[in-house]
């Protein structure tokens, strides 16, 4: 007969509980429920600390990190998948399932939980942290001074004048004030004029609204070929060719929207490229 759910993660915990890693070495399993923190994971701990990382980060339309996260275990975030890996630390958001986490909990298993980044300052802690627990803190201390150098290396020359630009998502998803992008973006020498559409830090912008009142500088997705419908065809609308000598489109990748950490290496330069683009098109 099989063992029921309860008696799995029970057994599971059991074993857990019989035999950890000393209270100070570093965890030798690892596991990461969010993509965000996938991404950091990958590049702080030893490949052999990784027990999973979440199936997020194989996606090659959500993620950084998609080639290298095929080469490494991930689950689907079930607590038995994660329980059934014996991880000495499970890395979590407030988005990660909640039974599962509550199940790690029930187990003893040590579980830290993260909160989605609103500034730059607030995702390199997060490096910062996530290297300590995993005992590698040179490390985060080495990939928060390449952010670092990546956000002041984008920076456009002291005295410009901001372009006014608009993130413009599948589906015209936008991020508005108050959000990490919002602040890459002034980084970046662009001024987010995402509120003049009424949005708070994040929603969508209907494409008559953009035509009425456009920004210089749309950041476009980019259409996903086979999935999406209308929801990408929005960032190509033929409408919006009306507005050109208005406003330039310039690519930013969905992917490099919602992670800090490591990402906002990406982020930074795809940025500085579209001001480059914007200022060659308008100028």
């Amino acid at each position: 007969m099989r063992p029921t759910r309860r008696q799995a993660l029970a057994s599971a915990g059991a074993m857990l509980v019989a035999g950890p890693a000393a209270a100070d070495a570093a965890p030798r399993r690892v596991v990461s429920l969010n993509a965000c923190l996938d991404a950091i994971l990958v590049h702080v701990a030893d490949r052999g600390q990784i027990a999973a990382l979440s199936h997020y980060a194989r996606e090659p339309v959500g993620s950084t990190i998609s080639e290298v996260a095929k080469t490494l275990p991930f689950t689907w975030e079930t607590a038995e998948e994660v329980i059934a890996l014996r991880p000495d630390l499970v890395l979590t958001s407030r988005h990660s399932a909640l039974a599962t986490r509550n199940a790690l909990g029930r187990m003893n298993i040590q579980t830290e939980l993260f909160s989605v980044p609103d500034s730059v300052a607030a995702s390199l802690d997060q490096v910062r942290e996530v290297a300590r627990l995993v005992g590698r803190p040179a490390r985060g201390q080495a990939l928060i001074a390449r952010i670092e150098a990546a956000i002041a290396a984008a920076a456009p020359p002291p005295g410009s004048a901001p372009l006014t630009a608009l993130i413009y998502q599948p589906n015209g998803f936008a991020a508005g004030r108050g959000t990490l992008m919002d602040e890459m973006m002034t980084r970046a020498g662009f001024e987010n004029v995402a509120g003049r559409y009424g949005l708070g830090k994040w929603g969508n912008v209907p494409v008559e609204r953009l035509l009425a009142d456009p920004p210089q500088v749309l950041l476009s997705g980019v259409p996903v070929r086979g999935s999406r419908t209308w929801a990408d065809r929005v960032m190509r609308h033929p409408a919006l060719k009306s507005l050109s000598g208005r406003m330039v489109q310039a690519q930013l990748e969905e992917k490099l929207l919602y992670c800090g950490g490591p990402v906002l290496i990406q982020t930074a330069a795809a940025l500085a490229r579209a001001r480059r683009t914007a200022l060659e098109a308008l100028t």
